[in-house]
């Protein structure tokens, strides 16, 4: 796709291009408004249905079951571990980011030279990586038993995702993926630099760009992306204490005052952090999208519309327009009234006079 321009959020002065995003979109529901991604099967149907006709023949099986252990591991019934009980990253989040991939890897196979495609295992690999890429922040009711929420590992989850990783796809009989899966699912983080991250094969790096690429862009163009980052993502910043630093006895340093302050410094940190990596770390592979869908890229899309929208809220100051209340699809449902009331104790701790950072620490 060498014709394939960058990332850009302005409108579209194309008139009669046909739409692909929907007015009428559910919360629940995919860029494109048919995908349930609140709904572990019908992300799955559809992952099949992009799978089998990239691959003709390969067999599903494995993803089957990688799919039903997702469910059971954030859900709470998966041996050992308590369920997802973080309100932003949650089950709908890694489906959404699942159906998003499984496009990208669709879109990338159709470009690609025949000598430079993924193929059937590697494909699957790296879908089976999406599913996981956010188990570390599911508690083990042993080795966890000191933290409260999984918020609380938001700093070191993208390790704990690996280490699960390592763990698990040897039960799937895909031990030769575990070396590579336990990398590239650094993608989706900050822990490494993925510029030091050294893979043996160039492919394996074109699965960590589609990985890391497919998850910023399914929960940036999340219809309630703006609500959640204010009322949910915000909170799961102080207990994973990015929004407020205590370093050591007494001293506090606040990122984010709140969930209003959060979303104040979105755009800057949209143009300065995520365009970035978009572009530049995962070399504009966004663009494979288009492939699927005529030219058109829905999620850029709803991008530049969430985008927009919070430029329209800051510069009114009329915060009564992020009305919408999403569902946090989580295995507790008391897990909002939880983390309030863990989020009020930490924030009671901060005096009022207390330093202020002026860094971008993403999770």
């Amino acid at each position: 796709m060498s014709n394939a321009t960058a990332l850009k959020l302005r409108p579209d002065n194309d008139k009669n291009k046909s739409r692909i995003l929907s007015h009428d979109r559910r919360n629940d529901y995919d860029v494109t408004n048919t995908v349930q991604v609140s709904n572990p099967h019908a992300v799955r149907k559809a992952v099949r249905e992009l799978f089998s006709a990239t691959y003709p023949g390969a067999p599903f099986d494995k993803l089957w079951l990688a799919f039903y252990d997702f469910e059971r591991l954030f859900s709470g019934q998966f041996p050992g571990y308590v369920g997802c009980d973080t309100t932003y990253h949650d089950m709908q989040h890694t489906l959404d980011m699942t159906l998003a991939l499984a496009r990208l890897v669709a879109g990338y196979e159709q470009s690609a030279d025949e000598a430079d495609r993924l193929g059937a295992d590697r494909a699957q690999m790296t879908i089976i990586t999406s599913l996981f890429h956010d188990s570390g922040y599911i508690r083990h009711a042993d080795r966890d038993k000191e933290f409260h929420n999984g918020a609380q590992l938001t700093q070191q989850h993208v390790s704990r995702s690996a280490d699960f990783l390592r763990r698990y796809l040897p039960e799937l009989g895909l031990a030769r993926d575990v070396a590579v899966a336990s990398m590239i699912v650094h993608f989706t983080g900050y822990e490494l630099d993925i510029d030091k991250i050294e893979l043996d094969d160039p492919r394996d790096s074109i699965c960590g760009h589609l990985l890391g690429t497919a998850d910023l862009i399914a929960q940036m163009a999340d219809r309630c992306y703006l609500e959640k980052c204010r009322d949910s993502l915000y909170k799961e910043f102080v207990l994973g204490g990015i929004a407020v630093e205590h370093s050591r006895p007494g001293h506090f340093s606040v990122r984010y005052e709140s969930g209003v302050d959060l979303l104040k410094k979105t755009p800057d940190f949209y143009q300065h952090v995520l365009k970035t990596r978009l572009q530049s770390k995962f070399n504009r592979a966004y663009r494979y999208i288009e492939v699927l869908f005529s030219g058109q890229n829905p999620y850029v899309e709803a991008i530049r519309i969430n985008m927009e929208h919070l430029v329209r809220v800051l510069k009114t100051g009329d915060w009564r327009l992020l009305r919408r209340a999403p569902h946090a699809y989580v295995a507790d449902s008391d897990a909002p009234r939880q983390i309030q009331e863990l989020v009020d104790l930490q924030l009671a701790r901060v005096p009022t006079q207390h330093d202020v950072s002026k860094d971008y620490l993403p999770a």
